[in-house]
């Protein structure tokens, strides 16, 4: 007799075929979608209906099976296929695809999703975000560019928009100096016309003379007197322009003699001795022993004759131009319009060798420098002995020169050591003040040495720092970290991309959108960097493709197509067998 229970069955089956097909359809469709996991679904017997439990065996029967009728089939659920698809590249570089079993994190109005596409673009803001809208989180960096680990922020990637510039540290020479070189003995030597503080010309001027309480007078040339400075006029200046060493021009600096500080003025004092000071910072002079042989005797003083006299750095690229017309004084009294005559007494002497390089500050601002060495010593044992002066007309204190420091060479000619290797140039333009940038004479292939050549030459081969550039470009290597390229060409990390693990990715829930969310059986995320704890690597410029298998899919239909069908030809048969049997009541 036909049962309405096969109805039902063959309903079940129905149902649970056209569930699979749907599911079939959804894989079909999303076959082209950005890192798309095919689902499959599972399907279970319902409870059976039992005629017998059955019974044991016994010693005089061997037992029966229990005896039941199935009640058809029902959805147990549906399986993710989680497996890596296939990455294809795409030149686009906010494109990224993963390569393991980790999930990109994104914030979708406060909450935490998860996906693993990676077909991400920039929005207005420059923040890094999915097709719909979500911000991909990460780790961001400090005012330095080193990451930050730890807590997760929206990641940008502002291209036009950042700029950077970055302060010199070091430099590295290359060169050689010329061993057999004569050994400086002395510098340029200049001497001005006599001053004295009476008009007969009877008391010559000592450094210690106060030019804003005393007269100051000078020979007219033609046997007579001049008053070169009027003590009555004050503050009165020196404007100095012009001056060079060894073709250098140093630039326009002004002098006031002034007990206070002058508006305009580079310095200021009262004495000659606070002038002859000022002077030696103008010129970069230095007579301190450097060193154990060293000493480039170049200062500037006021001799027992009342002359001034100006004893330049000793070295054949320190010699020093000065003429006359260098110094304009500014209110020079009544007399002399032009009370520093100078005359060349002495030439600079001894092997030197100058080099000019471009350092940057804090800000980005470009500093040039001068770095001289002069040949000190020749050793009886062997080695040579040099001293370097460093300079800038950029330092923003009154001093040009910015450093020193003797450097030794053994008999092979090969560096030995450097009593010191930095300078320091003082800012006041807002940036970090002093800039201090290490020299390295000896970096490996890169090394200064001393051997006989026809003349000594000297180069900067490399220096770090830059000006202002500007975020034109970046990648996305595959550790996550994203680099960005400046048009100062440098390069610095901007942020990374993190990831998150779960122990059961098929526990996650379906948010829509290519996106995830935590479910209960899924597990708690584990966030960490790319190549860590099993997350993967990143392939920037590309993006993981579905891995929906078509081959698979069009077999699952026809499975799928076959089961529903004849489920329908139960319930079919079902109802044949019903009409027959209400016929034979009639």
């Amino acid at each position: 007799m036909a049962s309405t229970t096969a109805l039902f069955t063959g309903l079940s089956g129905l149902i649970s075929n056209s569930r699979r097909l749907d599911t079939i359809g959804n894989n079909i469709a999303n076959v082209n979608t950005t890192a798309f996991k095919s689902n499959r679904m599972q399907f279970t017997p319902t409870f059976s209906r039992n005629f017998s439990l059955g019974t044991a065996p016994s010693g005089t029967t061997g037992g029966t099976n229990p005896g039941q009728i199935g009640l058809g089939v029902t959805v147990a659920g549906t399986q993710r296929n989680f497996n890596n698809g296939a990455i294809g590249a795409t030149g686009v570089a906010t494109d990224c695809a993963i390569e393991g079993d980790g999930f990109f994190i994104v914030d979708v109005a406060g909450t935490r999703n998860f996906t693993r596409a990676g077909n991400f673009v920039r929005n207005p803001q420059n923040e890094l975000v999915t097709q719909s809208g979500a911000r991909v989180m990460g780790f961001g960096v400090d005012n330095e560019f080193n990451v930050i680990e730890g807590d997760l922020v929206p990641l940008s990637v502002p291209v036009g928009t950042l700029t950077l510039a970055e302060a010199s540290r070091n430099v590295v020479f290359n060169g050689n100096l010329n061993s057999s070189g004569n050994v400086g003995t002395t510098g340029s030597v200049h001497t001005g016309r006599a001053w004295f503080t009476d008009a007969a010309m009877t008391t010559p001027v000592t450094a210690a003379t106060d030019l804003t309480t005393t007269d100051i007078y000078m020979s007219d040339g033609a046997g007579g007197s001049v008053l070169a400075f009027d003590s009555s006029v004050n503050p009165k200046s020196i404007t100095m322009s012009g001056l060079q060493k060894g073709g250098k021009d140093l630039g326009t600096k002004t002098f006031a003699f002034s007990a206070t500080a002058v508006s305009g003025a580079d310095g200021n004092g009262t004495t000659l001795s606070d002038f002859t000071s000022f002077l030696e910072d103008v010129l970069g002079l230095d007579n301190s022993a450097v060193g154990s042989a060293s000493n480039l005797g170049g200062n500037v003083t006021i001799n027992a004759g009342g002359q001034l006299v100006i004893n330049g750095n000793e070295g054949t690229v320190q010699d020093l131009a000065i003429q006359s017309a260098n110094f304009v004084v500014n209110t020079p009294g009544a007399g002399s319009g032009q009370p520093l005559v100078m005359q060349k007494a002495n030439a600079a002497n001894g092997e030197s060798v100058r080099t000019s390089f471009v350092v940057y500050d804090s800000l980005g601002t470009p500093l040039t420098i001068d770095l001289t060495f002069t040949l000190q010593q020749t050793s009886a044992s062997g080695g040579t002995t040099w001293e370097f002066v460093a300079e800038s007309n950029d330092n923003d204190a009154a001093s040009r020169l910015i450093g020193l420091g003797e450097v030794t060479f053994d008999a092979s000619g090969r560096f030995q050591l450097a009593t010191n290797q930095s300078f320091s140039v003082t800012r006041t333009n807002g940036a970090v003040s002093p800039l201090t940038v290490n020299m390295d004479f000896n970096s490996g292939t890169d090394s200064v040495s001393s051997l006989t050549d026809g003349a000594s030459n000297l180069a900067a081969v490399y220096q770090d720092g830059s000006p202002i550039g500007t975020l034109s470009n970046f990648s996305i290597g595959d550790d996550g970290r994203i680099s960005g390229s400046f048009t100062n060409g440098l390069t610095r990390s901007i942020g990374q991309i993190a990831l998150a693990k779960f122990s059961n990715p098929e526990g996650l829930v379906d948010s829509g959108d290519n996106l995830f969310r935590t479910g209960p059986n899924s597990g708690t995320p584990l966030v960490a960097k790319p190549r860590e704890f099993g997350t993967g690597r990143l392939v920037g410029g590309a993006l993981e493709l579905s891995n929906v298998d078509l081959s698979q899919e069009f077999i699952n239909m026809i499975l799928a197509s076959t089961g529903y069908s004849a489920a329908s030809r139960v319930i079919t048969t079902t109802n044949e067998l019903i009409n027959q049997l209400l016929t034979l009541g009639r």
